[in-house]
Formats: C-alpha cells, structure tokens, sequence
C-alpha cells in the first residue's frame, strides 16, 4: 500500500479533518504522515479576512507542498476553497456532508433574538455580517478571527456577546454544547460548500487519486458543485457575501442563494429548482445577477484592498 503525507493546516479543526481521513486511509492499509503548513490567513490574524485580498489564502502554501511534491493530498473545508483551482490542482473527492447550518454560539443569550440592541456579535465573514445585520439592525458586529477555540475562548471571556460559526466545525470537534441557535437556511444561508470537506491532489496523480476515491459523497459532489458553479458564475470567492445551498439528489435539485450588501440593507434571494447541477448554478447566478447583484460585488470588490483577481 501506498505511504501518503497530508497537508494541514495547524488549528485544532483542520488537524481534526486531516485526522479523519487519515483513519479511513490507514484502514485501507495505507501508511499516513500529517505535515503542518502555515497559510497565509493563519498568519494574518489582526486583518479581516475580507481585506486579506487573496483568493486561496488558506490554501496556497499546502499548494505548493502539493506541487513541490512534499505532501500527496490535501483535506479542506471546501467552503474555503476559491470556486475555480488553480491550474494543476484538482478534487479527487468531496466527502458526506455535515450539517450545512450556521449557529448562534454564546454564553449569556439563548438566541439571536434575546441579544439586546447593541450587542457585540463577532464574525469574519461577510455574508455572516450582511445577514445578521439584515435579521437584527442594532447589533454591533465586530470582526473576530482565530481558529474555533479561539473564538468560543473569546466569547466565554466576554469580549463579544456571542459569534456565528459553522454547526459542522463545532460537532466535529465535539463542541455542540455552545450551540444556543441553528439559523436555517432561509434566515442564515451558507456558504458555498459548507459541511462538505474535500481531498485535493496534484491534476494527474493517478496512484494517490485511486488511493481516495472511496472517499466521494455522489450526493455531496452533485449539490457542491452546484453552488460553486454560481459561485463561479457571480465571480465571488469565499469572502464576499454570497450564500448558496443547494439540496436533492442529480434529477431533482434545488438551489437557494443569496446576495447581500455588507450593511444589510439589500438582500437579494433567489431560489429555483432543476436537474442539472452546473445549469442550475448559472441560471440562480444570472437571476441574482438581473436583480442586481452585479453593483453589490462590484461595492464590495471596491471596499476590499487589494482588488481581488477575478475568475
């Protein structure tokens, strides 16, 4: 069986998904090392992330572990990965996915609504903050970064009155216990990807490609692919405030997006249904784009520094 290195990120949540396919590789009989790589959005912890200004900042560096050949694969959130890889890089398998949810973690307020006008709500997401903003004008959002621990250590120590975060990272590290809210999808979509995790390889490394294909999820590669065709097709990348789900099976689909001025005080939401995963990604982009979605990003592409690239 093969020997394989995977590339990690150092936070308690990437070693946890790193660690998981690892077991399910050494299963298989394989032998399997976890090199930690420091991305560049693990260094810049004092920025927000939507100022970063780099598409793939918590993936560059393991790709070019990747590249280089030091690592064979790479376990990612695949919410953090840009719609379009870059060249040489594919998915050799999207994993089962979690819940897709957003939750409310605090450790005063039992829900979004209980937070008193001006409560401190930390979020380095945009989308995150251009929702909340639109379900609860009033609150004071702040930017907040650090890894899982980090954030729920800050809110236990009352720097903010409570943050949003993916229920997949906190139940995967066994943290459901800060869980005071699930926000559905209606309320609170996510991002493109979310629950899901995904395996990225070298564009034609054969042997470590057959080594994880028992990983793939048909039905997680079918509803992600679908929102990150939109995502594609709004030429938007994991920091800019677009939500999109898509849920069904390949034949019955459907996809709900959203895109929001960071503010919150325009929302746009389209939601349709079709068969074909990449067809259906670009007709919701193009319905969102007819409402004007197109002057949001362009605002928001503006407000960021540098400009990001576009796809």
């Amino acid at each position: 069986m093969a020997q394989l290195r995977i590339g990690s990120r150092g936070s308690q949540l990437a070693l946890w998904q790193a660690n998981y396919v690892a077991g399910f590789l050494r299963e298989r009989g394989h032998t399997v090392e976890i090199e930690v790589i420091q991305t560049t959005g693990d260094k810049a912890t004092e920025v927000a992330l939507s100022q970063v200004g780099t598409k793939g900042m918590f993936t560059k560096e393991i790709e070019e572990a990747l590249a280089e050949g030091r690592v064979h694969l790479a376990v990612h959130s695949l919410k953090d990965l840009p719609a379009d890889l870059p060249a040489g890089f594919e998915l050799a398998a999207v994993m089962k996915r979690e819940d897709v949810s957003d939750v409310l973690v605090s450790d005063r307020f039992s829900s979004l609504r209980a937070l008193p006008a001006g409560s401190r709500v930390g979020t380095s997401s945009l989308r995150r903050e251009a929702q909340l903003r639109g379900l609860r004008p009033g609150l004071n959002i702040l930017p907040i970064r650090g890894n899982v621990d980090t954030r729920l250590r800050k809110v236990e120590a009352g720097a903010f009155d409570a943050t949003v975060l993916a229920a997949a990272g906190l139940k995967r590290l066994g943290l459901q216990q800060w869980i005071r809210e699930y926000f559905s999808v209606q309320a609170m979509c996510p991002a493109a990807g979310q629950g899901a995790l995904a395996v990225e390889i070298r564009t034609g490394d054969a042997r470590t490609r057959a080594a994880v294909t028992f990983l793939e999820d048909r039905g997680a590669r079918t509803t992600t692919t679908c929102e990150r065709v939109l995502l594609r097709a709004l030429g938007g990348g994991c920091q800019v405030p677009i939500g999109a789900f898509c849920m069904g099976r390949e034949g019955d689909l459907r996809l709900t997006s959203v895109v929001a001025r960071p503010d919150g005080s325009l929302v746009l939401r389209e939601s349709q249904a079709g068969s074909d995963p990449s067809e259906l990604g670009r007709r919701v982009a193009n319905a969102l784009l007819n409402k004007g979605a197109d002057e949001i990003l362009r605002e928001v592409y503006a407000a960021q520094a540098p400009q990001p690239e576009q796809p």
